[in-house]
């Protein structure tokens, strides 16, 4: 943990793991180690980076006021898988919020990353670890894969728990926004709060995850909704010779010969953790085509055929 806090205080770029997804983690209050954190990335600069802080009493360092609203989520949700987007506070520079007023904050529930934000003793702007669109790294191994020399140090905490991005809620507009779904839902968001939340804003990108097209592989996602359609679809790629892979919760019968199958990935929390991970696999064995039966549109499985869609906006 030391090695990665003295990297960041030097300026340096830092792959972290999280309950969610690995990080790539520069000093937030450092604008030159912010811009690496873009170059290594190839993401666009207006794009804003999440803050993330070791409790919410660090959040008073990257925000103007965590209201009632923002306090109650937190009390329910920190640390966890949710981001709130903020006022922000004079400490952060426009390289973190691509010259917004708002910032993204959020306090990760992984014993790693929360050991490394007290070592470091202050805020870390951290994406995913991987190239801007592509599918985010749920490993260390898929941190050095995807971004190589790019990274200074690379702190491996074993696989992620989630594998899919955290839920992110603006708190600046009525009702608060979904800007991202993630593991805690629209409806939970609201159970705390006592009021309606608005599921799914759209409109231009105010966080991460809101392009239409994100989360890609190399290869062309095609979403079904049933096996059926899902053994359908890989016989007509596979007939246009495209080597072809296959996800789904359950066993998808007559799939053609060679089809590369991707599970059975189980329900939505399991669906989730292997979702990136399955990705990358078909990109590595040379997939042209992955056929994808999403899990149901239920807790996380929202989450899942988000980044399904996004994926496939993609191609």
């Amino acid at each position: 943990m030391a090695a990665g806090a003295r990297a960041l205080a030097a300026g340096r770029l830092v792959g972290f793991p999280t309950e969610t997804v690995y990080g790539l983690g520069a000093d937030a209050r450092d604008p030159e180690a912010v811009a690496a954190v873009f170059r290594a990335k190839g993401r666009p600069r207006d794009h804003p980076l999440i803050c993330h802080v070791a409790d919410a009493a660090g959040a008073a360092g990257v925000v103007t006021e965590l209201p009632p609203a923002g306090r109650a989520l937190a009390d329910a949700f920190w640390p966890g898988p949710l981001t709130m987007v903020l006022p922000r506070g004079p400490g952060v520079p426009d390289a973190v919020t691509g010259g917004r007023d708002t910032v993204a904050v959020r306090v990760p529930a992984h014993p790693v990353a929360l050991a490394l934000l007290r070592e470091f003793g202050g805020p870390v702007a951290a994406p995913s670890a991987n190239r801007f669109g592509r599918p985010s790294p749920t490993t260390a191994q898929d941190v050095r894969d995807e971004l190589g020399d790019a990274v200074d140090v690379v702190i491996d905490g074993g696989p992620c728990e989630i594998g899919i991005e955290s839920t992110v809620v603006d708190m600046t507009t009525e009702p608060p926004q979904v800007l991202r779904p993630g593991r805690i839902s629209a409806a939970q968001l609201a159970h705390v709060l006592g009021a309606p939340v608005d599921a799914r804003a759209s409109g231009p990108a105010r966080a991460p995850g809101m392009l239409e097209s994100h989360y890609a592989p190399g290869a062309r996602v095609e979403v079904v909704h049933d096996t059926g359609a899902a053994a359908r679809c890989a016989a007509s790629a596979a007939e246009h010779g495209d080597r072809v892979a296959v996800m789904a919760s359950h066993e998808v019968p007559g799939l053609p010969p060679g089809c590369i199958v991707l599970g059975p990935l189980g329900g939505p929390d399991d669906y989730a953790a292997r979702l990136y991970s399955a990705f990358r696999r078909a990109d590595a064995e040379g997939a042209a085509t992955i056929v994808a039966v999403p899990p149901p549109a239920e807790g996380i499985g929202v989450a899942v055929r988000d980044r399904l869609a996004r994926a496939a906006a993609g191609r």
